[in-house]
């Protein structure tokens, strides 16, 4: 469906009614295996729920278009998602790039699980680009970004960082959770693949649990397939159906997310309780034009430091009442969070540790205006 617009790729690729019964809606196929016409006769290519399933096939589908792929992997969780793809790609003695300000569980996952394997992991500041072409080795395989940067919403030139990766014989990986191919196309950048955890903006509700794997091209396919089949961590029917019906709403409610996400950066900026207000939207922020210029809007999520220190942020992130202290992001509703305590605390004591005055907002689709006086009320109920 590339001659169509987003929104309608959204809604329906992948999404052909029910033959059978015109059912405008696609069921859910929620069986374990399939039967053969006889030996390895497989009807449509499917033969067991690990190796395939429609419901599965079709969220795949409705994946790669979003995000102007050749092919997309559904898989029960974002980490099951970098892990498959990793392992598909890299092996011992292989060196992996990341940015400095790299998800917490991404950071784990190669440091703790790949590390002993034999796989190689340095971070940089992924802005500087003499940073990354110091950094790059014979053995580098893959340079990893996030853009915007989970949780200090750093901006990362795609174009340019890819063409500086590509020189060196590096794979491009992007996670692209924060932005959503709603706001953001690594592939048409440069990037050569695309992660995805399904569970935030694409599912959408906070209701479901699953990552993707974008492929630019067939390069990589058969070996991330693989892994996912031989490892086994792949999405189940009703996931696949959870996450194919959040997206069909993802390009309305990205723009309310983003909406109401520029509305509290702008108050924040005015706030003396806040140091540093940490969002592209707003022209202070030192990714701005890179981001303007990449994205269609700036997204949901956004960062701030309190002036007060560790204890304010703390007290502040405990503090707020439509904000719900949770992990995760996303979700229609609004979430806030304390990273060096929640969902970075697995880089706590390393470079890569969160600051201790930085609360997270995954701002929702709320009335603005109601969720700027829960954060006002939770400020005054914090000495700051």
């Amino acid at each position: 469906m590339s001659d169509h617009a987003f929104a309608t790729r959204a809604i329906h690729a992948g999404q052909a009614p029910d033959p059978l019964t015109g059912a405008i809606i696609p069921p859910i196929y929620q069986a374990s295996t399939h039967v053969q016409d006889g030996i390895g006769g497989f009807r449509e290519g499917y033969e067991y729920n690990r190796a395939g399933n429609p419901t599965r096939s079709a969220l795949e589908t409705q994946l790669a278009a979003l995000e102007g792929g050749a092919s997309a992997l559904s898989f029960a969780s974002g980490l099951a998602a970098e892990d498959a793809l990793l392992r598909g790609i890299v092996k011992p003695g292989d060196h992996v790039l990341l940015g400095n300000d790299v998800y917490g569980g991404t950071y784990r996952l190669l440091t703790k699980v790949l590390a002993p394997w034999g796989v190689e992991t340095t971070t940089v500041e992924l802005g500087d680009a003499d940073e990354i072409r110091q950094a790059l080795r014979p053995e580098t395989k893959i340079v990893w970004l996030e853009t915007p940067s989970n949780p200090l919403l750093k901006i990362v030139d795609i174009a340019a960082t890819a063409e500086i990766a590509h020189a060196a014989g590096a794979v491009v990986v992007v996670d692209n959770t924060f932005a959503s191919p709603a706001l953001q196309r690594p592939l048409a950048l440069g990037a050569d693949l695309v992660v995805h955890s399904t569970t935030k903006y694409l599912g959408g509700h906070s209701d479901v649990l699953g990552g993707a794997v974008v492929f630019g091209d067939d390069r990589f396919y058969d070996q991330v397939k693989f892994q996912q089949f031989a490892v086994g961590a792949v999405s189940a029917p009703l996931d696949a159906w959870l996450t194919t019906r959040g997206i069909k709403t993802l390009a309305v409610r990205v723009r309310q997310h983003s909406e109401n996400a520029q509305a509290i950066a702008e108050w924040a900026a005015a706030r003396p309780e806040f140091e540093t207000v940490f969002y592209p939207g707003l022209a202070s922020h030192p990714g701005h034009e890179i981001a303007a210029r990449q994205m269609s809007g700036f997204g949901g999520m956004l960062s701030l430091a309190l002036a007060a220190g560790p204890d304010a942020a703390r007290a502040f992130a405990e503090s707020t009442e439509l904000f719900q202290l949770a992990e995760s992001l996303g979700g229609v509703e609004s979430l806030i969070g304390y990273p060096p305590d929640m969902t970075h605390a697995s880089v706590r004591g390393t470079a890569l540790a969160v600051p201790e005055n930085v609360v997270r907002l995954s701002v929702g689709i709320e009335d603005v205006a109601d969720l700027i006086a829960d954060l006002e009320q939770g400020l005054a109920r914090v000495s700051v």
